[in-house]
């Protein structure tokens, strides 16, 4: 379909200005003016992960995108940020400097090298206006917790002040440890809380997986709803499979999204299930009318 007058202007307007974005909560109002131009009713601000589609080119998937009414891309990096800016769109979480789960903040001998890789990254996402950047735990490899929240903070910490003056949130998501992820540390809610206890920045913040967490804990709703200050981002996936959201999976994702709603989240929520249906982007507009509550 083709976007509306006035879904363009709101568009256009989100694309402007000295920054491209200031931070994901400052968006709040005028991607609710976006998402009423779409038909959509403004409670969800709706994302997509670049990687699940991975068959059609970024312009592909942008237009498609601004069709269906999601204001943002997940997981691009600084060279496909101008093609979302082309077509008025935000980058909900940008890629980070540690790209595999088996390299990240628990090891004493990474932190060298990824100081130095968000210290340059960090004020790239800045200046183009996004608020998340994701990082990573690595893999556990017989390290105790304690450790691992040791280690994590000591390095993290002597990043956050960079994230603290340039307002980008460093975003650590939680992985599955059983089916995709095997032996990667950061695999519960309580244990990287507790990370973020510690490191003790208000620009420390949680990457929620509904997927991952469904897999390792489960007790979605409750945990959202007792965690959700530490949750800076969302991301979605059928359970089991990583598939679609709908009937054939698990998950009440409605009942996810309201109770995300009345936190009074106003960051982004981005679909990253792997499409299983030759309609590709029939499964994304499914999953974006599931759970625009």
């Amino acid at each position: 379909m083709t976007p509306s007058i006035s879904r363009r202007r709101a568009l256009r307007t989100l694309a402007t200005g000295a920054a491209y974005f200031s931070t994901v909560a400052a968006l709040s109002s005028r991607l609710a003016a976006a998402d009423a131009a779409s038909g959509l009713k403004g409670r969800i601000h709706h994302s997509v992960c670049r990687w699940c589609y991975h068959k059609l080119t970024l312009d592909q998937l942008c237009q498609a995108a601004r069709e269906l009414g999601l204001t943002a891309i997940d997981l691009v990096g600084p060279e496909d940020w101008p093609t979302l800016r082309k077509y008025g769109l935000a980058c909900g979480m940008a890629n980070g400097a540690d790209t595999s789960p088996k390299f990240g903040w628990n090891r004493l001998e990474n932190h060298g090298k990824l100081i130095q890789s968000y210290g340059k990254l960090i004020p790239l996402v800045a200046a183009a206006g996004i608020g998340n950047l994701i990082c990573l735990s690595g893999k556990r490899q017989g390290m105790s917790d304690e450790a691992g929240w040791a280690n994590c903070t000591a390095g993290l910490r002597q990043i956050m002040p960079l994230a603290e003056k340039h307002g980008v949130n460093l975003c650590l998501e939680m992985l599955n440890s059983e089916v995709d992820h095997k032996d990667y540390m950061a695999d519960t809610t309580a244990w990287a809380v507790e990370l973020a206890r510690r490191v003790g920045s208000g620009r420390f913040k949680l990457l929620y997986d509904i997927y991952h967490m469904q897999i390792m804990e489960g007790n979605v709703i409750d945990t959202i709803r007792t965690y959700h200050s530490y949750f800076a981002h969302y991301h979605t996936g059928g359970v089991p499979g990583r598939h679609e959201i709908d009937e054939t999976q698990e998950l009440n994702y409605a009942a996810i999204m309201r109770a995300i709603a009345d936190t009074g989240y106003t960051g982004f929520v981005a679909q990253e299930f792997k499409p299983s249906r030759p309609d590709i982007l029939g499964s994304l507009k499914q999953a974006v009318g599931i759970c625009d509550v």
